[in-house]
């Protein structure tokens, strides 16, 4: 704690103490950490897993996309290897004798703490002692996939403890905690500097406004993104929409330094265009939704989310949560195509009126009651 460059909240450290006492306990923890976006989760990962580790266990970290695996071993690289402690990183993109090495540092035990995608529960990885599986951004993982991951410990004798953490918890998740034992604990305070998001509701016929208020912002030193969405289920297409809108802006916009980063680009480049972004290099980030985990940029202040009526509002809310980290007034731009549907119109509506991620997971379930959490029925479609 002593070596952090920042103190804890009251939040974080009251979660921190419910987290060490499931700990200490003879049964193995199955707690859930609210919090919202930027109210330090991740911290608490990182103390519960340095825990873990001085029980002469293992801690594994899973993440739901690359970019945020990828910022997550970093992070913990950070903080964990002044203090000896190995940091294991491993992806479905890693390949050759960089697994087979990583893979054999998690079999004999050299890897404390490992840090990872869906690749961790793959049948090929083996822990020697696993004690404490954590998974981030749980609302995009299945059921079977979590447990996937506690079951590596078994196959090592122990029963893993499981943290599990998310902004917006969804419905089975609430519905899990009423009747699978699942214990919460809310991070129901923000760091001391940060600014709630002011989110504003805007129809494609103003794309002019939105074009020059991305201008104002880069001229006052400040960046953007731009996220481009599609309601067909094909990352090629996503892609293409990214591909066509970062020529358009660049056009709109040729004084400004564009950058671009989706789905189909390779990690390494998708790597070097998030670094350029973050060190400031880029004005504005046209993206997919690649980016709705995962990317921490405090002097971003301004995001535009295209065709917002056609994504879920755990998805808006987590896209949202990347601005708003630094400490000047943030904005989210919401520009939807007309006309609007009922239903989307009152979804919009509750992302303009609250940037709580409970309020908001409190909404996703009106809209799915419980009984139906497990159903194939569920609703959601934009008609």
């Amino acid at each position: 704690l002593t070596q952090l460059p920042f103190s804890l909240t009251g939040a974080q450290r009251r979660v921190l103490d419910e987290i060490g006492a499931d700990l200490a306990r003879e049964v193995p923890m199955l707690r859930l950490v609210q919090g919202d976006v930027g109210s330090g989760k991740t911290v608490v990962a990182a103390m519960a897993a340095l825990s873990a580790i001085a029980g002469d266990c293992q801690a594994a970290m899973m993440a739901p996309t690359e970019i945020l695996a990828e910022q997550h071993y970093r992070t913990f690289r950070a903080w964990l290897e002044p203090l000896g402690i190995e940091v294991a990183w491993l992806s479905g993109k890693l390949k050759g004798k960089a697994r087979l090495d990583t893979k054999a540092a998690i079999l004999d035990g050299r890897a404390r703490m490992v840090v990872g995608t869906h690749a961790l529960f793959q049948g090929d990885v083996h822990f020697q002692r696993l004690g404490l599986a954590i998974v981030d951004e749980q609302h995009r993982f299945g059921v079977h996939q979590r447990l996937a991951l506690r079951e590596k410990g078994e196959a090592g004798g122990l029963t893993p403890h499981q943290l599990v953490m998310t902004a917006t918890p969804i419905p089975r998740t609430l519905a899990m905690s009423a009747y699978a034992d699942l214990d919460v604990s809310v991070i129901d305070e923000l760091p001391p500097g940060r600014t709630p998001v002011k989110t504003v509701v805007v129809p494609d016929e103003r794309r002019p406004d939105v074009v020059a208020r991305i201008r104002h912002a880069c001229a006052e030193g400040r960046q953007a993104y731009w996220v481009c969405t599609l309601i067909e289920e094909s990352e090629a297409l996503q892609c293409q929409a990214a591909e066509a809108t970062h020529i358009e802006l660049g056009e709109a916009l040729p004084e400004l330094a564009i950058g671009l980063v989706h789905g189909r680009m390779k990690a390494a480049e998708k790597a070097a265009v998030m670094d350029a972004f973050k060190a400031g290099e880029l004005d504005l980030l046209v993206a997919t939704t690649v980016i709705e985990v995962g990317v921490d940029v405090p002097n971003a202040s301004l995001m535009i989310i295209e065709n917002p009526e056609r994504l879920g509002l755990s998805q808006l809310h987590q896209l949202r949560g990347r601005v708003g980290r630094g400490s000047t007034e943030s904005f989210c731009v919401l520009l939807y195509h007309g006309p609007l549907s009922a239903h989307s119109r009152q979804r919009l509506g509750v992302m303009r009126e609250t940037t709580d991620g409970f309020r908001i997971a409190r909404r996703t379930w009106s809209c799915a009651a419980p009984a139906r959490c497990w159903a194939p029925a569920r609703r959601g479609s934009p008609r």
